[in-house]
């Protein structure tokens, strides 16, 4: 397939190389020209804007950071909306707003161009591999047509249903696992203070009831090395939980927890640490606790 691919971050440039690797025809945007060398020396084609992204593709995708810079890209002066035609499909996978998402797919309708939202989870890691969850939105038909394609960047591609659930379904992802996170810094902090050793400890809720992904391949990677280098941000993982809280605000849903949840993250960006890994967030429960949850050797 001939492919635009717009936004080529952390997440963004691993996806659209896969997709190279796989064969795609890439058109490649982002802010920064650099961010797409490694694409370029494959044979990918810049595009000076996002509007220039889109003519001749089959496909055009997204992958950005937040719900105004999905608008902007999409809807703004020299966006995607600009360049595309009738038949166009565009595709997001950013963790988006469903609110927003469904108004971006109202108006490009009118155009008649088409809009699947297709949020990742799996990470750097797993972008790089090749092996994210995929959670697509939108016409059954499209998305058909191009799973094939993603594919190429995803192992587990699932379609969720109508516009906007895969952004739902990647919330309530996200919402739990940052959940998951401060819930299991106080369960570490509690039995390492009571005693524990943190290995010991680590190994016996891996295999127990309380066994999880965060514990068994997150934490080893990222906060047991004192490692805050960005794989999945602060800054974003704050975003997806507000857009979580704001989504129960929007139906009336109770979530007294996820805003506890929330004001966790808050209170890790007031403190400079949006930048670094999501992780980082577990540095206050350190605080708190007087304890360090680091293991030698992982």
């Amino acid at each position: 397939m001939k492919v635009g691919f717009i936004g080529l971050g952390n997440m963004g440039n691993p996806m659209a190389t896969n997709l190279a690797r796989a064969g795609h025809e890439l058109t490649v945007h982002d802010l920064r020209r650099e961010a797409a060398t490694n694409l370029l020396e494959m044979g990918a084609n810049w595009a000076d804007s996002p509007r220039d992204a889109v003519p001749g593709n089959d496909v055009v995708f997204t992958s950005l950071p937040v719900p105004r810079d999905v608008d902007a890209v999409v809807l703004g002066e020299n966006g995607i909306l600009e360049g595309a035609t009738p038949n166009t499909v565009y595709m997001d996978l950013s963790t988006n707003s469903p609110t927003s998402i469904r108004r971006v797919h109202e108006i490009c309708a009118e155009k008649g161009v088409s809009v699947l939202d297709a949020p990742v989870s799996g990470g750097v890691y797993g972008a790089a591999a090749g092996t994210l969850a995929v959670m697509v939105g939108g016409d059954k038909a499209i998305f058909d047509r191009m799973k094939p394609t993603l594919d190429a960047i995803g192992s587990h591609v699932v379609y969720c249903g109508p516009i906007g659930n895969g952004m739902v379904c990647k919330i309530c992802n996200n919402l739990l696992s940052m959940g998951i996170g401060v819930l299991m810094t106080e369960a570490l902090t509690l039995g390492v203070k009571a005693g524990v050793d943190l290995a010991t400890l680590a190994d016996v809720i891996a295999n127990s009831s309380g066994g999880n992904r965060r514990l068994v391949e997150k934490f080893p990677r990222f906060l047991f090395k004192g490692n805050f280098d960005p794989g999945f941000a602060t800054a974003l993982a704050a975003k997806d939980v507000r857009l979580a809280t704001d989504l129960g605000r929007e139906y009336g849903i109770p979530m007294e927890l996820s805003n506890l949840v929330d004001q966790r993250h808050v209170e890790a960006m007031f403190r400079g640490w949006g930048p670094e890994d999501s992780d980082a967030v577990s540095k206050i429960q350190e605080e708190k606790a007087g304890v360090q949850l680091r293991l030698p050797n992982v």
